[in-house]
């Protein structure tokens, strides 16, 4: 079915990752990541008399941090480098070196990015929503990002969806964070939709992940790092590089 396209009266919702899918800051929360570990990386190496390795966005970006709830990347990628760090408090300063610290420090620095360069979409994504809202589908965005609200009314799309399950949604609720099922079973819960009548689309191995875990309908893969095979292998049934080709 990789290749087929979706027959949308079939489902009620559409739940949409934000970055990535939606708007164009896959890349900066990336570099930003970068920026912020390599960073302390190099102070680590310098303290541990060890060689500076540096956080590569190909790998550990897709690997340990993509599509997941910002304090969850900063623990995968510390422990794939045998790192341990304190976990901190949500609101410990982003000179702290613990785990919240440096979730902070790159959320502090995505915001300056944000604020200084602005928001893209991807036109395709877009004239997709308004199509579902034409057919009376509802729809949703779930995504990991605590900076998800100020991005959607940055973008100017913040109008185009019923609800919004993100990490300031999933930090009350204390729901784990993609490839666990529970913020995307969330956003269906509070659409009143079951999950097998909606549809998830995601550019994350995580996210994708989420969505199969969660018995969804349909597992849409946008494939914007070149990812088709990980992504079907991870439970996308459909993979395509513009959601702008699956309009009728």
């Amino acid at each position: 079915m990789s290749n087929a396209k979706p027959t949308w009266e079939d489902y009620d919702a559409v739940l949409f990752d934000l970055d990535g899918v939606l708007t164009a800051t896959a890349k900066i929360h990336a570099v930003c990541w970068k920026r912020m570990f390599d960073a302390y990386l190099m102070r680590y190496a310098a303290s541990h008399n060890a060689s500076f390795q540096p956080f590569e966005i190909e790998t550990d970006y897709l690997a340990h941090v993509d599509g997941k709830l910002r304090y969850d990347g900063v623990r995968s990628f510390l422990a794939s480098r045998g790192i341990e760090l304190p976990e901190g408090t949500d609101d410990d300063p982003p000179e702290s070196e613990t785990v919240r610290g440096l979730g902070n420090r790159k959320d502090a620095m995505v915001g300056e990015v944000l604020a200084r360069e602005g928001v893209g979409t991807f036109e395709g994504s877009i004239e997709l929503v308004h199509y579902l809202r034409r057919k009376k589908i509802k729809t949703a965005v779930v995504s990991a990002s605590k900076n998800c609200q100020a991005v959607l009314e940055a973008a100017e799309i913040v109008n185009l969806f019923d609800i919004r399950v993100d990490g300031v949604v999933a930090g009350k609720l204390n729901l784990p964070g993609k490839p666990e099922p529970d913020t995307y079973l969330e956003a269906a819960r509070q659409l009143d939709v079951a999950p097998a009548k909606a549809v998830v689309i995601e550019d994350a191995l995580s996210g994708v992940e989420a969505g199969r875990r969660g018995n969804f309908g349909l597992v849409i893969g946008v494939d914007r790092h070149g990812e088709r095979d990980a992504l079907l292998s991870h439970g996308a049934d459909i993979v395509v590089g513009d959601l702008g080709e699956l309009l009728p």
